[in-house]
């Protein structure tokens, strides 16, 4: 089974008692929520501002939910950030991690069974939350985009790099934002107000990829956002955002639903610019 993060569960819980909490914590919640990526940095006065609250009312939200203050509640989210960075000595931490809590002993067929449960439930969970309206929006921003530019970095830019392929068997101009040898700034400058980004990225939020989408709304681009909350840093700026909760197993999250995803955007832009993929290879052309 895929194990959802600490943050993950307590904004689960959060959820299901918002409705009965008084407006000020709910206020709270909604900053959690919205700036899950940043709590760790914050101090309880900061946080206390973005929510318009006293920081007495942060205090009382935590111990709402179990904590002793918000020094308690932002380790949570501090843990979080840790488990989720990408850096080599994380991932080592992440494995040294399983393995003292014994789950290094499985067979590595039964780990690879794991990875595939989580796969598994990070679809189902996909299928169950897919927005319909919101995902029509997407296809239709799509089919009148002169230009379409894709960016994601570091875990989900090989996601950007896979729709971009795709997306070329269409007649669209279709632009890659690399950022390769850090020019992001250069690739993304000419986006227009007919065109669209779209933007992949999950806590803690790629700040490449929060660069381009704000770039974006300065052109009047519009943002297609691919993320896990539309109260999220990303999430709530973009004009139309496609959700994803990916399953996870050993403390790493998989990529499965954001490339299925991915792939059925394609499908179904293909299908409305009744495009007729070549499945045949011709001498002396490209493999595809």
């Amino acid at each position: 089974m895929g194990k959802q993060s600490a943050v993950d569960e307590l904004l689960q819980r959060i959820a299901s008692a918002f409705e009965t909490l008084p407006r000020q914590l709910q206020n709270v919640a909604s900053y959690l929520e919205r700036e899950r990526a940043n709590i760790m940095v914050q101090r309880i006065n900061e946080v206390a501002a973005g929510c318009e609250v006293h920081p007495s009312a942060v205090v009382r939200f935590a111990q709402r939910f179990g904590y002793s203050g918000f020094s308690e509640m932002q380790a949570v989210f501090r843990n979080d950030y840790t488990e989720g960075v990408t850096p080599a000595r994380s991932y080592q931490q992440r494995i040294r991690k399983v393995i003292a809590e014994g789950e290094g002993n499985l067979p590595t067929a039964q780990m690879a069974l794991r990875f595939i449960d989580a796969s598994r439930i990070g679809l189902d969970e996909l299928a169950k939350s897919l927005d319909a309206a919101q995902f029509d929006a997407a296809v239709n921003l799509l089919v009148k985009a002169e230009n379409i530019y894709v960016v994601a970095v570091r875990r989900t830019f090989s996601i950007a790099s896979y729709i971009v392929y795709a997306l070329q068997h269409t007649h669209k101009r279709v632009h890659l934002v690399s950022g390769l040898g850090g020019m992001y700034r250069e690739q993304i400058r000419s986006i227009g107000k007919n065109d669209v980004l779209i933007a992949i990225s999950y806590p803690p939020y790629g700040k490449e990829t929060l660069y381009c989408s704000r770039v974006a709304h300065q052109h009047k681009a519009k943002v297609l956002a691919i993320t896990d909350s539309a109260l999220g840093a990303l999430g709530r700026e973009a004009h139309i955002t496609l959700m994803v909760n990916e399953g996870s197993a050993f403390a790493f999250r998989a990529l499965t639903s954001t490339i299925c995803l991915c792939q059925a955007l394609f499908v179904a832009l293909a299908y409305r610019l009744e495009l007729k993929v070549e499945e045949t290879t011709h001498p002396g052309e490209y493999d595809d």
